[in-house]
């Protein structure tokens, strides 16, 4: 029989939740219907996919309940299999029922000897929707030039929250409000213990990506002794997570940019943003002081587009998380674009890529929007006064023009219902081994070092000068995958704190 849920944090009791670790996965096809490519997709890669469910509220387990949506691939080295191996890629808000071929692969020697455990957090993806209807992709956006701009960000982030309480769906009745409370980081580790008490593991190993390693470290404090090995990568320390988890990386978002400067500046007859690094940020600076002007128009037809300097750092901020050539070569691509717009050219056709980023930015997309941004206001409470906001970001401007009033700016957090939950707090140590970048522009590697200070029986895993966020298996750098795949077949982390370099990277 599973072991029963403890009752964390007050939240409901053992006898209670039996029901939900008992459960077996009713485990099948992963498609919902032949029109369902993507299922027929995992179909086809070997997985299986089930819905467990869980409490809405686990304070609350005999009410009401939704559905998480898991997947599995099944170890194929069944005689030295070593367990199951669950997996978060970051967000908030990541679907991840469609990454445990991905992670298998990576893995080499390893990964058949694992069950490879794919989730949809709650609300995300084919678990149980929440859908708060915005009319943009995302909320992060920059405060602008200006007093104007930020009052139309106060405006827009105001509308935002309103919109997610008062939305609906067929599946979540009427309005959010009685949902969103649930929307946490707390309420995902506690399901992510159910997955492990319904798959029959009395302890589960985690892989977790950004957002996911503060999950991981979560699941470690509210369930100590339920875990094997645990990878995080790309780290927040639980002190850095929030609302305004941007605010302190603009330094690194600085040197990002200013790394990939100095790339485009040396094919100048490709992209025409300038010869020196120098020459191609100041490009960069014209682009954003026009669109402060006037938006700028690019795009035909159906794709025409209008960018603002609220919604063009937005871009440049997205851009700065990856180092490699193909990524370095689309934002170059995106910048020549603007450049034009800048200088008065007239619009000309964009490509899918682009296109499809802008459309998403702007307008948002076919799927649910808001679920991001549910969590992070259900986990921590944002400042609500929008004059503190402004005057973060007046004091930012000096130092950082560029990303200071897009890291400091307001958000719909500021708007939302205070968390039903105290934050976190790390209390227990954890022999984790954390992955990190130096020049990671989303999660710092100060906040990577800050984790690894408050588990002292993690080690660090560096990679040196590498402008990027999401290493293992996705960078290409053998040394740093090597490592992370010693662990995982072993369960023995390094002895010592360990160090690679950018020049092991194959793109």
């Amino acid at each position: 029989m599973a072991q029963a849920a403890e009752a964390p944090a007050g939240r409901g009791s053992g006898a209670a939740l039996d029901r939900y670790y008992q459960q077996r996965p009713a485990w099948g096809s992963c498609a919902d219907g032949p029109r369902d490519a993507a299922g027929r997709a995992m179909d086809g890669a070997g997985l299986q996919c089930a819905d467990l469910t869980v409490p809405l509220d686990y304070a609350a387990p005999s009410g009401r309940t939704i559905t998480v949506a898991v997947s599995r691939l099944k170890a194929t080295d069944t005689r030295h299999r070593i367990g199951t191996l669950l997996v978060n890629i970051g967000g908030p808000g990541g679907p991840a029922r469609q990454v445990p071929p991905v992670i298998r692969e990576a893995m080499k020697k390893a990964g058949p000897r694992y069950d490879i455990v794919g989730f949809d957090p709650r609300f995300v993806g084919r678990s149980t929707p929440l859908d708060c209807g915005w009319p943009v992709g995302t909320a992060w956006f920059s405060a602008g030039a200006g007093r104007a701009g930020f009052e139309r960000q106060v405006a827009l982030q105001k509308s935002l929250a309103a919109k997610c309480r008062s939305a609906g769906s067929s599946v979540l009745p009427r309005t959010h409000t009685s949902v969103l409370p649930h929307v946490t980081t707390r309420n995902t580790a506690r399901d992510m213990d159910v997955i492990r008490g319904a798959l029959g593991e009395r302890k589960i190993s985690y892989l977790g990506y950004s957002y996911g390693t503060y999950l991981g470290t979560v699941y470690t404090q509210l369930f100590p002794g339920r875990y094997d090995r645990v990878v995080l990568d790309g780290a927040f320390a639980p002190d850095d997570y929030g609302p305004r988890m941007l605010k302190g990386s603009e330094r690194e978002n600085e040197r990002a940019l200013a790394d990939w400067a100095a790339w485009a500046a040396q094919r100048p007859t490709d992209y025409g943003l300038g010869r020196t690094r120098a020459a191609v940020l100041a490009t960069v600076d014209r682009v954003v002081a026009a669109s402060a002007r006037r938006p700028l128009r690019v795009g035909t037809g159906t794709d025409s587009f209008r960018l603002d300097d609220t919604q063009v750092p937005a871009l440049l901020l997205t851009a700065t998380a990856d180092d490699t050539d193909a990524a370095r070569a689309s934002f170059s691509e995106q910048m020549s674009v603007l450049a034009r717009a800048a200088g008065g050219a007239a619009p000309t056709a964009l490509s899918p890529g682009f296109a499809a980023s802008l459309r998403y930015l702007l307008h948002g997309g076919s799927e649910p929007s808001g679920v991001q941004h549910a969590v992070l206001c259900g986990d921590v409470a944002a400042p609500r006064d929008p004059r503190s906001y402004w005057r973060d970001i007046e004091s930012s401007r000096a130092a950082h023009p560029l990303f200071g009033p897009m890291t400091r700016n307001i958000g719909p957090c500021a708007f939302w219902d205070r968390p039903r939950e105290e934050p976190t707090q790390v209390r227990h140590d954890a022999p984790a081994l954390i992955v990190a970048a130096t020049g990671d522009p989303r999660t710092t590697y100060r906040s990577s070092v800050a984790l690894h200070d408050r588990l002292p029986g993690s080690r660090l895993l560096t990679l040196e000068g590498a402008n990027r966020h999401g290493l293992y298996g996705r960078y290409g750098n053998t040394c740093v995958d090597a490592e992370v795949n010693r662990y995982l077949a072993t369960g023995r982390l390094p002895s010592r704190d360990l160090t690679c370099v950018t020049a092991r990277r194959t793109d």
